[in-house]
């Protein structure tokens, strides 16, 4: 079974920058397309970035610029470095895992969240 871990959330001031780190555990031979999403409090969850294992990344039009995905496919991470955070940026963020590569890698799982807080 896939585990993720999260870490890097915090609180920071408009205009600053947090990281946000995401380990997937090892599943036999499988590679992972790995994703970012955040849900604010009374708001449905809303994609943030992608990054496919061939490193290619994906963003959702309201973080381009500001944020960058980054993976590391020996390690099973993905970072997420936020610069420039505003405080609509505000939210619970979640990394979701999809196995992929041989037919036994199938599935996706995700984290348990990191919050992330900015002020004004």
């Amino acid at each position: 079974q896939v585990q993720l871990v999260e870490s890097g959330g915090g609180s920071v001031q408009a205009g600053g920058s947090l990281r946000l780190s995401c380990v997937a555990s090892r599943y036999y031979s499988c590679k992972y397309d790995m994703s970012w999403y955040r849900q604010a409090p009374g708001k449905d969850r809303e994609f943030v970035s992608a990054i496919d294992r061939d490193g290619r990344p994906r963003y959702a039009d309201s973080v381009k610029g500001r944020f960058t995905i980054s993976q590391d496919n020996a390690k099973n991470t993905a970072d997420l470095q936020m610069n420039g955070l505003k405080p609509e940026d505000t939210a619970m963020y979640y990394c979701k895992a999809e196995l992929v590569g041989g037919w036994y890698c199938r599935g996706e799982t995700w984290g348990q969240g990191t919050q992330v807080t900015v002020s004004s």
